[in-house]
């Protein structure tokens, strides 16, 4: 085997190089406005717009400091249509620099935001909820035909009943499903428990879950309207919670995760049905997504974070380019 040459560190890199790596982060962390930008993609992901919103400044002033930062490799974009969205970098972006980094945005999360910033963040986020609760309002009647553009039930519903079936459960007493949207699922579901509970945050699509669900004579079922939020949800124990096809309309689809993990019952699973990331904009305006699917590796850690463990993994390709993740998640160290 070679000796590594001395002008070279263990990480690969030449001194020369992770000097000039040094300085950039340091340069990009020395600034008030970028920090207070890195402290807001803690766990959110933001497009230009929405920043100038968040700091009241001008797009210019604005893209210049995303500049500096994305050059230290401090934050990383995703490109969804016309749209560019920024978020923190994972660590390990920068060669032999992670501890550095991660130390940055250890301080940075431990200091609380001001009041000012938080209440515009409040309202940018409350925008993003406002906008795809009222696209199902008022497109509830054609549910199904939107649905239909990118991934119609039929393709994945009898994959996720497998999964369901095949799934560790020990107990099969609740199930809550966030989002039945026409309330097809439903109608698996209520077998296989003995109580099933409905939520959804747009009244127009639970009174279709509700007719959908007397219709087939389903009696097992508690409909309520609301989000994950709900205080209802803090007085449950559920043996499994499904979720299909509704992140991508969510605004923090990582805050439906940690708080469905918290009414998660021991040894209770989440069935978790979505997009891969794609590049289809029009989904935006046609079928009212927020967010233009997800990296499956994205969805593993906000799992993580809310204290759950990746149990299986099935993608399903679909003929017009989509593809389709189903997860299942569990209790970290409840699972095998």
């Amino acid at each position: 085997m070679l000796a590594m040459s001395n002008t070279q560190t263990a990480a690969g890199t030449t001194p020369e190089a992770r000097i000039e790596a040094l300085a950039a982060l340091c340069k990009a962390s020395a600034d008030p406005l970028r920090l207070q930008i890195l402290r807001v993609l803690r766990k959110d992901s933001f497009g230009v717009s929405e920043l100038c919103t968040l700091f009241d400044i001008r797009q210019p002033a604005l893209s210049h400091h995303l500049k500096v930062l994305a050059s230290a490799g401090l934050v990383a974009t995703r490109r969804e249509g016309n749209s560019i969205f920024y978020r923190r970098s994972e660590l390990g972006q920068q060669a032999g620099l992670d501890a550095v980094q991660q130390q940055i945005f250890e301080v940075l999360d431990d200091t609380a935001l001001t009041p000012e910033l938080s209440q515009r963040l409040l309202l940018v986020q409350q925008q993003r909820e406002d906008n795809s609760r009222h696209f199902f309002q008022h497109n509830a009647h054609k549910f199904r035909q939107q649905q239909d553009l990118i991934a119609s039930y039929e393709q994945y519903a009898a994959t996720v009943a497998q999964v369901l079936d095949d799934a560790p459960l020990p107990q099969t007493g609740t199930a809550l499903e966030v989002g039945p949207g026409d309330g097809a699922f439903l109608a698996e579901l209520s077998p296989r428990f003995r109580h099933v509970v409905a939520l959804d945050n747009a009244a127009t699509m639970l009174a279709r879950a509700r007719a959908t669900a007397a219709a087939a004579g389903l009696t097992n079922i508690e409909f309520i309207h609301g989000d994950t939020a709900h205080p209802a949800l803090a007085k449950l124990q559920v043996d499994c919670v499904v979720i299909n096809m509704v992140l991508h309309h969510t605004p923090r689809p990582w805050q439906i995760l940690r708080d469905v993990a918290a009414c998660l019952a021991p040894g209770g699973v989440l069935l978790l049905t979505d997009l891969c990331r794609h590049d289809q904009a029009w989904a935006r305006e046609n079928c009212g997504d927020l967010w233009l699917g997800f990296d499956p590796e994205e969805l593993a850690g906000w799992a993580h974070d809310a204290g759950l463990m990746d149990i299986a993994s099935i993608y399903l390709a679909q003929r017009n380019g989509f593809q389709i993740q189903v997860r299942l998640f569990g209790h970290r160290g409840l699972h095998p």
